[in-house]
């Protein structure tokens, strides 16, 4: 507790001195301005720009570059105008261009940005920095839309699957493209009466091979934070809060399935259910689910884990999408109370696939209760499951948030996992009950400077006492030349989250990581400088245990292609017998410490070409024997219809006599085909030696009406050694969105 509390004294002191800096950097780096006014009779909906209404506003203009160099204004202009009346937001974009070959990777809705020609649209309307809504067109039509988080800071942060109800279109003309919305305010949660939302846009162009953004951000900062945003702002009156927000989506689906192995006769199913949208104000949202099915859910990918301890798999079902960070990110990555995914979802360890376990009702409250408090409040009634030994467990996550200052944050959460049946088999995997509660301080400055978080938590189950905390503290310092982090973390032994992700207990780990940035004159490198990075794992009583050492250099391409190199050292105490080839070969002697070197490095090629690759080397010592590995994925874009993306590992193994040495493949190849921009194909093969298992997924989607799907999903897993089936399904499911 001592060592929280200081944690936190450290991190409130720097809050307090970001916030002193707020005029001076207000002086230095004012905020652009633009206005929305009225549309008395709307738009005709077809990309070209040309009512007058949008010339009645200030435009959002002057875009400033961010790639190749973040010094001066983008040479070919971008302009967005704005407009709304009592239903809708009407938003506009004229790009100019040197020419109109554009990449465009394909016509599936909810692209990611990088490597092809788009322009996204970010709002703030809270004004917190901390949570944004992203619609993004490309100059063929295709939409996107997508949730920030937490700021915008990390890659994970951005969720393009969620999905919600508004219309796009794009236009083609001479040296430029351009684009209208028109999305309703029924789609947007916003504090009523508020006449200044906060915004902003970047832009990738292909072509002259820049990217822009039109608040201005340093090169050394990711180009969807949010710390840096504009103000659009409602000149003729605030757009008011929808007074009747009620959508359903209901569900009807079929399946047919069979387990080969178990050579059980084919099983035939059909369900229906669905989920409700209610608004509750203008900043809350009521979700509600009966029997829902996630059938259609886009499988994972597959890995190779040599490791001793559990990989995360990320959320894909979209009711837990909407203000996941507030539920979700309490803690680190490692060390996380909440993971929805243990809610409704198993995985299968002979097919790696992951396995849905029934839930038969939910809610969830979540979102903006005023400008400084955010609320969630989650819970979920899932079904029993003899065939896995599960009682009917009810899942409870109940957590808040209050923000400090510009846009740091303090929160509190409560996890409680509740066996309310006879079932149970007394153990400790089947409780009476697991709960969490913990609080969390999240650092971020005006100037975003300085990020970091400190937290406690402790766990409570029916095996009272013990060790059943767990503690953490990152900072992180960026600078134009620096970017530098430290964080600690400590799991008690007897910390059990049975609802969250923590694969390792009792521990405490510590590190640094730290990167030299320069900015050379060649007009072929970007960026380049030394990276390094050093980390320590203790375990109480037992001292030093483990410790990892790297050192390298990286280089950044104006042709947008990347190269790292580096090397390290690795240390690790096996306390238990551990194989880690993970194939059943003879485990390596526990109680004592293996130390070795190795080195490696990553090249990823021009991302705007039609093929592309990414591929990472490593190569060394491992344990007591050796370990090689090649992996990456290898891109072709038959524009604008899909892409093949080819994405394999091979490590190999080579330890002594008893112990393995074995080769280990997986190979993924993903064909992606779009008919139109409402009919996609995708089929998913992927072999993977470590687990002996080939799976098949074909997955047919087609977008018959707004955010309403017919999906046809196919899944095959056979057995590598023989090719003998293991199991078999087919699923049929339509939903539809219902605006009542």
């Amino acid at each position: 507790m001592k060592l929280f509390l200081s944690s936190l004294l450290l991190l409130l002191a720097l809050n307090a001195a970001g916030q002193s800096l707020q005029f001076n950097e207000r002086q230095a780096n004012l905020p652009p301005l633009a206005t929305a006014v009225v549309f008395p009779n709307g738009i005709q909906l077809d990309g070209r720009v040309d009512e007058l209404e949008w010339q009645g506003g200030q435009p959002a203009k002057d875009f400033w570059e961010t790639f190749p160099s973040d010094t001066s204004y983008s040479a070919y202009p971008t302009e967005i105008y704005f407009g709304y009346d009592d239903q809708n937001l009407y938003v506009a974009a004229i790009c100019r261009t040197p020419g109109n070959r554009f990449i465009i990777p394909s016509l599936r809705r909810d692209y990611r940005a990088g490597d092809n020609d788009n322009i996204t649209f970010v709002f703030n309307p809270f004004r917190d920095k901390t949570n944004a809504i992203v619609f993004g067109m490309n100059p063929y039509g295709v939409n996107r839309e997508a949730l920030i988080y937490n700021g915008g800071e990390n890659r994970e942060d951005f969720r393009e699957e969620w999905d919600n109800k508004w219309r796009g279109e794009s236009y083609i003309g001479d040296d430029f493209w351009s684009c209208e919305l028109v999305i309703p305010f029924s789609s947007l949660r916003f504090p009523d009466g508020a006449a200044e939302w906060f915004f902003n846009s970047y832009r990738m162009d292909t072509q002259s091979n820049t990217r822009s953004t039109w608040h201005r951000i340093p090169q050394n900062q990711i180009i969807m934070s949010l710390a840096y945003m504009g103000s659009l702002k409602f000149i003729d009156g605030a757009p008011r809060a929808q007074g009747k927000n009620i959508v359903a989506i209901p569900y009807a689906g079929g399946s047919m399935r069979r387990d080969y192995e178990a050579d059980t006769p084919t099983e035939f199913d059909g369900d229906v259910g669905g989920d409700a949208k209610i608004g509750i104000g203008s900043g809350l949202n009521l979700d509600l689910t009966v029997n829902p099915d996630f059938s259609q859910v886009e499988v994972d990918r597959q890995v190779i884990n040599t490791t001793r301890f559990e990989v995360f798999f990320p959320e894909r079902r979209q009711f837990f999408l909407e203000n996941a960070d507030l539920f979700g990110s309490f803690g680190f990555e490692r060390a996380n109370p909440f993971f929805s995914r243990r809610i409704g979802v198993t995985r299968d360890t002979t097919t790696g696939e992951g396995l849905q376990n029934p839930i038969y009702f939910g809610a969830r409250l979540s979102g903006k209760a005023d400008d400084n408090w955010r609320i969630g409040l989650l819970n979920m009634q899932a079904a029993r499951n003899l065939e896995q030994g599960l009682p009917s467990f009810n899942y409870t996550v109940a957590a808040t948030q209050r923000r400090l200052g510009a846009r740091s944050n303090v929160g509190g959460i409560f996890v409680n996992k509740q066996n309310f049946t006879n079932f149970s088999d007394s153990t400790e995997r089947n409780a009476d009950f697991n709960r969490v509660v913990g609080f969390d301080f999240n650092l971020a400055t005006r100037d975003n400077a300085w990020n970091g978080k400190t937290f406690v938590h402790r766990s409570f189950s029916p095996q009272e006492g013990g060790d059943d905390y767990t503690h953490g503290l990152n900072l992180e310092y960026r600078h134009r030349n620096w970017n530098v982090e430290y964080d600690h973390l400590y799991v008690g032994e007897d910390f059990n989250a049975e609802v969250g992700f923590v694969p390792r207990r009792g521990y405490f780990t510590s590190g640094v990581e730290a990167a030299y940035i320069r900015y050379p004159a060649s007009p072929r490198v970007i960026q380049k400088g030394p990276v390094m990075e050093a980390r320590m794992f203790s375990q109480p009583g037992d001292g030093l245990t483990d410790r990892n050492l790297m050192a390298g250099y990286q280089w950044r391409y104006a042709n947008t292609s990347r190269f790292n190199m580096g090397a390290g050292y690795e240390y690790i105490f096996l306390f238990n017998d551990f194989d880690p080839s993970r194939t059943g070969a003879t485990p390596l002697p526990g109680g004592q410490g293996y130390g070795y070197w190795r080195a490696g490095a990553e090249y990823a090629s021009d991302g705007r070409k039609r093929l592309s690759t990414r591929l990472e080397t490593e190569a060394g010592q491992f344990f007591n024997g050796y370990g090689y590995r090649l992996s990456g994925n290898l891109e072709y874009r038959y524009q604008p219809y899909g892409s093949i993306d080819l994405r394999f590992s091979y490590q190999y193994i080579d330890l002594p006599e008893p112990y393995a040495s074995t080769a280990l493949f997986l190979i993924g190849p993903r064909i992606d085909f779009t008919f139109s921009k409402s009919v996609f194909l995708t089929t998913f093969v992927q072999y993977n030696e470590q687990i002996d298992n080939i799976n098949i997924n074909a997955r047919l989607q087609w977008r018959f009406a707004p955010v309403s799907d017919f999906f046809l999903v196919y899944t095959d897993n056979y057995d590598s050694l023989d090719m003998g089936i293991k199991n078999r399904s087919l699923v049929a499911k339509v939903t539809y969105w219902l605006n009542i």
